[in-house]
């Protein structure tokens, strides 16, 4: 009796979300294969030694290679192999960066936002493909991403850049991670803490790379299995909000001024992050529709030209790109700051609308006070721990989130950053 052959052949499909559409592209590893037979699937093996009698179950699987499957809510087990260290994009990507760089600083916020992003994009897992931010699609090359870290990590190496806390610690940015030393493709594994979903602290919002794709939703804690195993950690350059470019003791620059080069059109480094949160923290939130990154914009002329007009600087010297003594200025808290634009004026009642500007990391105003005092009296204020402030952090955003969505709002329209229609019915 002849064994049925099936040729391993993805479905077609007409998905047009961004992990689809990604997917369908021709990798560096799928390009290696064009030209030679067709591989025979897993379904062959298992069917011949149906037939024959002669193949254990255990040979349909690839040799060297962990089963990917998604980690179900209580299958009591997690698989996610994962690479080892590498540089963005693989080794034919980047060179790493040198060791003794500082490590990056971020915020909660801008940690939860990164997060979103692969969530929304349904990245799909792999622990060979590299997405086109340059991280690995497997679950430390997500925290990798989260934390904004120069290169790929692994979990054998992540606690490197965190310090262990207590779980009354946790906030939404830290990790909790467990990495088996002994069989690392073996139960290892490392999620986003993205906050408590219940008061008894039994529960939590989980940002996570597994089989088969990138997911958010409501986890057990510490995790499905392997819960002694887990262990939470702090990212260390984690910062408050506001604070994540702000100037170093005794008014000696952040970071030495890299050059001009790594500046402009083309432009594509961790300094150009740092720019742009150094920009926001001294107001310059409303030059960016985003969280700063390592690719240079207009929105990064805007700023840096705001900045630069700010200190009175005209012609040449307001250029849009940051020179020494621009750098020199932003990096130690000096020089003037980018003067905030004018609230709008009140109408029927309704305090006006200041702007987008206002509700963004870094930012700090009575604007941000009057919006989470008006949250927490419409019954949203669980989301605060002591109360709203005016340092915007990801309690405001989480609360106004959730305001959003009580207005049947879904997607972008439920971001968590006030827009005016936010605002006119928070305050109707």
């Amino acid at each position: 009796m002849t064994a049925p052959l099936f040729e391993d052949i993805p479905p077609a499909s007409d998905c047009d979300c961004p992990g689809c559409v990604h997917g369908r592209r021709p990798t560096s590893r799928s390009l290696l294969t064009r030209g030679r037979p067709v591989a025979r699937g897993v379904v062959v093996v298992a069917a011949a030694s149906a037939v024959l009698g002669t193949v254990a179950p255990a040979a349909a699987l690839t040799p060297g290679h962990s089963p990917h499957r998604q980690a179900l809510p209580g299958d009591g087990a997690t698989d996610t192999p994962q690479g080892a260290r590498a540089p963005l994009h693989g080794r034919a990507g980047k060179p790493a960066e040198p060791d003794g760089v500082p490590t990056p600083a971020t915020t909660r916020t801008q940690i939860i936002n990164r997060a979103k992003v692969w969530v929304a994009a349904k990245v799909p897992y792999s622990m060979y493909d590299f997405w086109s931010d340059g991280y690995r699609q497997d679950c430390s090359g997500y925290v990798s991403m989260a934390w904004g870290l120069p290169d790929n990590e692994w979990t054998g190496s992540l606690g490197e850049f965190g310090v262990k806390i207590k779980k009354a610690e946790l906030q939404p940015g830290d990790i909790l991670l467990y990495h088996n030393p002994d069989n690392p493709e073996k139960g290892s594994h490392v999620v986003i803490f993205g906050g408590w979903t219940d008061h008894t602290h039994t529960s939590y919002t989980v940002y996570e790379q597994t089989p088969p794709r990138t997911r958010s939703q409501t986890t057990p804690y510490p995790y499905w299995s392997n819960a002694d195993k887990y262990v939470p950690y702090r990212y260390k350059g984690v910062t408050k909000a506001g604070a994540a470019a702000g100037p170093a003791a005794g008014g000696k620059a952040v970071v030495a001024y890299p050059g001009a080069a790594y500046f402009g059109p083309g432009a594509d480094n961790k300094y150009v992050t740092l720019l742009g949160q150094m920009l926001i923290a001294r107001g310059g939130a409303s030059s960016y529709a985003k969280a700063p990154g390592p690719v240079w914009d207009a929105a990064d002329r805007r700023a840096t030209q705001a900045f630069q007009r700010a200190q009175g600087w005209t012609g040449a010297d307001a250029d849009g790109i940051p020179g020494r003594r621009t750098w020199e200025l932003l990096s130690t808290g000096r020089g003037k700051d980018i003067a905030s634009p004018a609230a709008g004026p009140a109408s029927h009642g309704v305090p006006g609308y200041p702007g987008r500007a206002y509700f963004r990391p870094g930012q700090s105003n009575d604007h941000i006070t009057r919006l989470g005092a008006q949250l927490v009296k419409k019954g949203f204020g669980r989301f605060y721990a002591l109360g709203p402030g005016p340092h915007w952090g990801e309690a405001d955003r989480r609360a106004v989130e959730a305001f959003q969505r009580a207005q049947g709002w879904r997607g972008g329209a439920a971001d968590g950053y006030p827009g005016p229609e936010t605002w006119r019915r928070l305050f109707a």
